[in-house]
């Protein structure tokens, strides 16, 4: 699935690849008068390599005329583009192969590479030298194998030397997916992880060629088989290198081994697996050293758009009163939490996390003294409970998971049941992960209204302001947070950002009371209303003694707060609510029709 601009630049270059190798060896079982070995050397490096392996046989090994290929191919640089072509070929199929498993069995990132090492060394080895060479090297198996260590060993140091550094680092960057065989992005990794390792190996192999220690580019001509091992570019009369040249070489390519094996450790944790990072895809700007834990990694990750269950209309709402059904005098609802994909301005789509397909979720509404029960049914991809914020309920129902209950794992159902012995303005959120959960949109009101409403509590008309703080970078959406990289760029009431937002109409001289709840998971928000003070009547669902009331035109809502105020229309017009955080009444730091994010109009008829 394409989620990120790079899948398209990688789709683009899957085809060039696979048209590139397919130009390759037709040319190469056609016309070219190369061993068959080289032609599948040549085929699959052109396959991991994509145009560029192309281009180097065009430029280095494809007979530019019948009859010219042993003299097209004489140069020495040419010759270690053969040797070269030969030792990736067998050394990268066995690291890819490596990769793939090591993968899949979710081993560490350090033990990935020396496995990877290890099969590509024994692939190139046993199988691309001594096997498929024994024809024209001529002698036994074994011996070839004794033959080829030492040159074998040297090319397969310096090219994981290329490989390592490259694959670790791009594999452990934002995009995590390059660490999943099932995704084109860890094979857009692969390929770059063998021009890297080409690049490094080239040079040591031109070296080993002009001192006969490998092989280049060979001709062979079907009218005229040479005899073996004296095939056009082959040295058949032994190497031609002192021993100190040899333990220099072999010292200088095992540091650059060494090197590009630990170099990644620097900067990212090379104990994590493809398993414990999950694909996650990080925030731009997220920190990530060589100690970052995989839980830190996927708590901070992109919602994937291929996880998305639902799209909600355009216009569809979120605080949507539910209305529960009775069984025997108990109050029943029914909470379903799922990913959705979630339209917080007409132009701007999240991807969330949220109960019954609405952000905010429903709001929940009942009487004091009720007794209440709601079945909660995770259909996330992530384990995840509800705490009911404020209320005095049994330990068992309170929701924190592995502290009072084991968390809800997807496809389960939990239900918790209580009843309410308390009044005011509650919410509902996740207690799993919270910061990633509540962040994505996990959370909902729960109004429960007194038996007796206390004199000057009450208003002509009722609203509910949930706040929220939402990070869309780059086509993803990112759990909001206070750490490098999770800062908010987008703000909403009610799931939704101004000039979105809900319009309040009311006529002068009357009473509006705003529930004011702190389901964001960051900042205080200062709420200030134009037009005129308003009256604080509770605080955290506990309604002050009329002596305890004061009048103010801005109060500071953090995290998990509740404020009712009282507010009444005096003059006609279009009043704003807002946050008094200038930042956080724009829209990824952009003004539309006057404002953004945390502002919405009471609109006071004369």
């Amino acid at each position: 699935m394409f989620e990120q601009p790079i899948d398209y630049v990688l789709a683009a270059w899957f085809v060039l690849a696979a048209g590139s190798t397919a130009c390759v060896a037709w040319d190469q079982f056609r016309n070219n008068p190369e061993p068959v070995v080289m032609k599948w050397g040549f085929i699959l490096v052109t396959l991991y390599m994509g145009p560029i392996g192309l281009l180097l046989y065009v430029m280095a090994d494809k007979e530019p005329a019948p009859g010219e290929h042993e003299k097209f191919i004489a140069p020495l640089w040419k010759q270690g583009v053969g040797s070269t072509i030969h030792c990736v070929a067998g050394d990268a199929t066995g690291i890819i192969l490596a990769a793939v498993i090591t993968a899949t069995l979710g081993l560490p990132m350090w033990l990935d590479l020396i496995v990877e090492y290890a099969t590509g060394f024994a692939f190139g080895l046993l199988i691309f030298q001594s096997l498929f060479m024994k024809n024209m090297m001529g002698g036994t198996y074994w011996e070839n194998v004794k033959k080829s260590f030492m040159p074998e060993f040297i090319s397969m140091n310096a090219m994981m030397a290329g490989m390592a550094p490259a694959m670790s680092l791009l594999m452990m960057g934002r995009d995590m997916r390059a660490m999943e065989p099932t995704e084109p992005l860890f094979w857009g990794v692969m390929s770059l992880g063998v021009v890297a390792g080409f690049a490094v190996a080239y040079p040591v192999n031109v070296w080993m060629v002009s001192r006969r220690m490998k092989h280049g580019l060979m001709t062979r001509r079907e009218t005229s088989p040479p005899a073996a091992g004296k095939e056009h570019g082959h040295h058949g009369d032994g190497p031609r290198v002192t021993r100190p040249q040899l333990a220099a070489v072999t010292m200088t390519t095992g540091l650059m081994l060494v090197a590009g094996m630990s170099f990644p450790a620097l900067f990212v944790n090379m104990r994590l697996s493809a398993r414990d990072v999950g694909g996650a895809i990080m925030p731009p700007g997220m920190v990530m050293g060589w100690d970052t834990p995989g839980d830190a990694m996927r708590d901070m990750a992109a919602i994937r758009p291929g996880q998305v269950a639902f799209t909600a209309p355009a216009t569809a709402q979120g605080d949507v009163p539910l209305s529960p059904r009775v069984e025997n005098g108990v109050k029943v609802f029914d909470l379903e939490a799922g990913v959705v994909r979630w339209n917080i301005l007409p132009e701007v789509r999240v991807e969330g996390y949220a109960f019954n397909r609405q952000i905010p979720g429903p709001r929940l509404r009942v009487v004091e003294g009720d007794r209440i029960r709601i079945n909660v049914t995770n259909r996330l991809p992530e384990p995840t409970t509800v705490h009911w914020h404020g209320l005095v309920v049994p330990n068992g129902m309170d929701g924190p998971a592995d502290i009072t209950q084991r968390p809800i794992q997807p496809g389960e159902t939990f239900t918790y049941e209580y009843t309410t012995g308390q009044s005011g303005t509650y919410f509902y959120h996740s207690h799993a992960r919270a910061d990633r959960q509540q962040a994505f949109g996990l959370y909902g009101a729960l109004i429960i209204d007194p038996k007796a409403p206390a004199p000057g509590t009450t208003a002509d008309h009722e609203y509910v302001v949930q706040l929220q703080e939402w990070l869309r970078r780059e086509g993803l959406t990112y759990p909001a947070m206070m750490m490098e990289g999770g800062l908010p760029n987008y703000f909403t009431i009610n799931g939704k950002a101004y000039p979105a937002t809900d319009r309040v109409k009311m006529k002068v001289g009357e009473t509006l009371k705003l529930r004011f709840i702190g389901s964001n998971n960051n900042f205080v928000h200062p709420m200030h209303v134009h037009g005129g003070p308003f009256t604080v009547v509770a605080r955290d669902g506990v309604t002050l003694a009329e002596t305890a009331r004061f009048q103010a035109d801005t109060v500071n809502v953090g995290p998990g707060q509740r404020y009712d105020v009282i507010w009444k229309a005096l003059e006609p017009g279009q009043w704003l609510l807002h946050c008094h955080i200038p930042h956080h009444t724009t829209n990824n730091n952009v003004e539309h029709a006057g404002g953004g994010g945390l502002m919405m109009i009471l609109d006071v008829a004369a």
